[in-house]
């Protein structure tokens, strides 16, 4: 049995216009996509771009530092999206995957307070989650290979970095 979930990025084109669909659909329409860095930077954009909203921010938590190693609790990595230019807003909240959950909840919980209206969107969302995102494409308890971050980075000469 295939332990991982391969994501094409063909395939994250579709899930993006179907995710960006289900969400018009469903009458919300948020002033500012915030992204959680850095894997909800691609359907953040993604989802930007079709739902129209030009107003995009961005915020860097780190949690995971390997496959199924992560730290003891989500750490928000400066800058800090200052809430008064949330305040009063309609936000929608993009992240990759909802695998434990505590992120996507971190995120939540910080915007909720300042803004009008607030409802995240992930790719992927993992059953044992310990929040529900608005919106999923997929849901699976497998780990996901994202073609964004399969391979390690790039070093001098076409080399990997290790």
């Amino acid at each position: 049995m295939e332990l991982r979930e391969h994501l094409t990025y063909e395939d994250f084109g579709r899930a993006t216009r179907e995710l960006a669909q289900e969400i018009c659909d469903s009458g919300f329409a948020p002033d500012i996509v915030l992204s959680i860095a850095r894997g909800g930077f691609f359907l953040g954009a993604g989802l930007g771009y079709a739902l129209g909203v030009k107003n995009a921010f961005m915020m860097s938590v780190e949690f995971y530092t390997g496959i199924d190693e992560r730290l003891p609790m989500p750490v928000v990595l400066p800058p800090v999206p200052s809430k008064v230019d949330l305040s009063g807003a309609v936000v929608l909240i993009a992240d990759d995957v909802a695998d434990s959950g505590h992120t996507l909840k971190m995120v939540t919980d910080f915007c909720a307070e300042t803004v009008r209206d607030v409802r995240s969107v992930v790719l992927y969302h993992k059953p044992h989650s310990v929040i529900v995102p608005d919106y999923h494409w997929k849901r699976t308890d497998r780990w996901i290979d994202f073609p964004w971050s399969c391979q390690g980075p790039v070093a001098r000469n076409g080399a990997l970095a290790h």
